[in-house]
């Protein structure tokens, strides 16, 4: 079994894919085979934009990856932009199928990035959020949060969630060009209340490098 990191954040639009990108050019300048999963898509017409766009950039890094379609990274493609509990009509997921697609991609690579939708707690139908689909495959989650007014109230309550969580977890800052009250209004408090602190796009290798690392003893094969 490859190395599994799945990608969630603390809500839509905070930066999941961009963030996957960037660790996969980490992962393959470190020296490994990446690969890239997108288990649900939602708000898709026509080909799943986030599933070709990680699939385009994965193939160019790891040739393998040419063998498969976009439909083989993303399995459950949903029209309605919204939470798949509500874009599926509420229909119960076998998560079989995912385990199924995964498998396929993981003969490809040595690291597969598992990129959610939405955020921890996106509902996937009665009784299955997010964060059950990658506690479901031994992930460990690396958790994006924003720098607008507001991020230490979302990243706090999506760390109290994962701290409930049997899993092993890392958390990272997308900070965007216009959020240029950060360091006045919110860093200060981050600064104070964590050791470390990753910002994706400054420090990305170092995310990479802390996240395999928390992989090595939580990993399936050094049992």
């Amino acid at each position: 079994m490859s190395k599994r990191i799945f990608i969630s954040a603390t809500n839509t639009d905070i930066g999941k894919t961009y963030t996957t990108l960037q660790l996969l050019d980490a992962y393959t300048q470190m020296g490994y085979r990446v690969g890239v999963y997108k288990p649900i898509e939602t708000g898709v017409n026509g080909l799943p934009a986030d599933g070709s766009l990680l699939l385009k950039h994965a193939s160019t890094l790891n040739l393998a990856l040419k063998s498969l379609r976009v439909g083989d990274v993303v399995t459950l493609a949903l029209s309605l932009p919204a939470a798949p509990y509500v874009a599926n009509k509420n229909k119960s997921l076998n998560l079989k199928i995912f385990d199924d697609a995964l498998e396929k991609i993981e003969k490809l690579c040595d690291i597969v990035l598992i990129e959610g939708a939405g955020g921890l707690m996106t509902p996937l139908d009665d009784k299955l959020m997010m964060v059950d689909l990658a506690t479901h495959f031994d992930a460990t989650i690396l958790l994006v949060t924003h720098c607008r007014l507001g991020c230490i109230n979302d990243t706090l309550l999506n760390l109290e969630k994962l701290s409930h969580v049997d899993i092993p977890y890392l958390w990272t800052f997308n900070c965007r060009h216009d959020d240029e009250s950060f360091k006045q209004t919110s860093l200060p408090y981050f600064k104070n209340s964590f050791e470390n602190l990753y910002f994706i796009g400054h420090n990305t290798p170092a995310l990479a490098q802390a996240l395999l690392d928390k992989i090595t003893p939580h990993s399936k094969d050094n049992e």
